[in-house]
């Protein structure tokens, strides 16, 4: 089949390589303009075209696709197929209608349910047991064409948002392959969403990661997962931002122990935030319901690091208030 390919960060590299590696024509790679980082302001490429240009693929860049030359030079190409993959745009009507098999989108999640721009990471926050990636024929609406195919994925008890992306990263490069195969075939199904049983994955943002103890040991636990790598869960010690990256969840049982011994401060030890115990590697912070061994950390400034390495630098405590 003659390819259009458009996307743009890492989730959408496994596809790409996997549409050429399957014997397909990759006529043209379409992904967003590169970015000046750094205070050099070096232009920076986005991983797809990193991955188009190892393979000689010609590669667009255009500011906006519903530029009406841009349009022009797509409809000359005349592609079977666009398969949109993260791509960072809304594709106006007249590309959707532009190939003979249609837009096909590789979506993160086992559609109707999370639909949006952050469906990995809520799967991890949400504490789902299972999550998976769609196939679809893309419309005008967020999410919201025609099934294709869909492959279930088990999230484990210590996914992280990190792993789970690269876990779907691979699930749907398969998945798009064998769902060119079944276009070309004639054998591709259409199955319409049920928007009664829709969610959505709001994006991420930096604020989202603010830690609050008042919450319970579970939910700030699928949170510091979830967040992990970016935009990462945080909260404050010694005026400082601390980020944290893994910790272990206690219960009411286990955080009983560790204050009873200090029955006269066990009201003060019970707010939420405190840190109530600490060891050689680690320090345990009182939640609303259970505790938070922290295991893993970043202070601002420095390097991400066990907590062990931290506390030999740093100060910590039993009673001090973290947030």
């Amino acid at each position: 089949m003659r390819v259009v390919y458009m996307g743009t960060p890492d989730f959408a590299v496994n596809t790409l390589d996997a549409i050429v590696k399957s014997g397909h024509e990759v006529a043209l790679v379409v992904t967003q303009p590169d970015k000046a980082k750094g205070r050099g302001k070096k232009l920076i490429y986005t991983p797809v075209k990193e991955k188009a240009l190892e393979y000689d693929l010609l590669v667009a860049q255009p500011e906006k696709v519903r530029e009406e030359s841009f349009i022009d030079e797509l409809e000359k190409l005349k592609p079977d197929v666009i398969v949109v993959v993260a791509f960072g745009q809304i594709l106006p009507e007249r590309i959707l209608n532009l190939p003979k098999y249609g837009c096909i989108n590789v979506h993160a999640s086992l559609l109707p349910e999370y639909r949006g721009a952050a469906p990995i990471q809520w799967a991890v926050i949400d504490g789902l047991n299972e999550t998976g990636v769609t196939t679809m024929y893309m419309d005008k609406g967020l999410d919201t064409g025609d099934i294709i195919a869909q492959r279930r994925v088990p999230v484990d008890k210590e996914e992280t948002g990190g792993s789970l992306f690269d876990k779907l990263s691979e699930e749907g490069a398969i998945l798009l392959t064998e769902t060119l195969d079944q276009l070309e075939k004639g054998t591709a199904v259409r199955t319409k969403q049920d928007d009664e049983k829709s969610s959505y994955a709001k994006m991420l943002t930096k604020e989202m990661g603010r830690m609050d103890f008042s919450k319970d040991a579970v939910s700030l636990e699928r949170l510091i997962r979830g967040l992990n790598p970016w935009p990462s869960a945080y909260t404050r010690i010694q005026d400082k931002n601390l980020k944290i990256y893994k910790a272990d969840v206690l219960g009411e049982e286990a955080v009983l122990q560790i204050v009873n011994p200090d029955q006269d401060r066990i009201e003060d030890w019970n707010q939420p935030g405190t840190v109530i115990a600490v060891d050689k590697i680690s320090f345990t912070v009182r939640c609303k319901e259970g505790a938070l061994r922290i295991l893993n950390l970043q202070l601002e400034g420095k390097k991400r690091m066990d907590t062990e390495a931290f506390l030999r630098g740093f100060d910590v405590t039993p009673g001090i208030l973290l947030g």
